[in-house]
């Protein structure tokens, strides 16, 4: 399936989708929208979305993006998706490792790093940081006076 014929099967499951071509077809889904769209991608015959090659969170400064780099490794295309969330403490998206195991890990990261919550993961807590860490790294407002981080 090449581009043009993956952006008509996406419009056709849900017209509201930004859909933008760029290294990679871009999909803009609302944070409330995420969860049913990827079960769909992943099983869905014609697209079949087996792999989730990363998950990445940003601080945007009015918002935080997280964005899911997808493969099919039986039609050898790639899709980015995109879902924006308010910034603030309870920032939340559904977690995706019920669809793909490696969610678990790149969530675990956001979440420590970034402090997005992830509704239903199995077991969301710290990776990296300490569990008495105070604050989150990839924050564009985070400061460490120890450290001597600052943004």
């Amino acid at each position: 399936m090449n581009n043009q014929e993956l952006i008509l099967k996406l419009q056709a499951m849900d017209p509201s989708l930004v859909i933008e071509e760029k290294q990679n077809l871009t999909v803009r889904v609302p944070a409330s929208s995420l969860l049913a769209l990827c079960r769909v991608l992943a099983a869905d015959p014609d697209l079949q979305f087996d792999y989730l090659i990363n998950i990445t969170g940003t601080d945007m400064g009015t918002s935080y993006r997280m964005a899911y780099l997808l493969n099919s490794t039986v039609y050898q295309h790639c899709l980015l998706l995109h879902s924006d969330l308010d910034r603030n403490d309870d920032a939340n998206i559904d977690s995706l490792v019920e669809i793909w195991k490696s969610a678990n890990f790149h969530e675990r990261e956001i979440f420590d790093l970034l402090g997005v919550k992830f509704s239903n993961h199995p077991d969301l807590r710290r990776i990296f940081l300490d569990d008495d860490w105070v604050g989150h790294p990839l924050r564009k407002d985070y400061t460490d006076e120890v450290n001597i981080v600052e943004r």
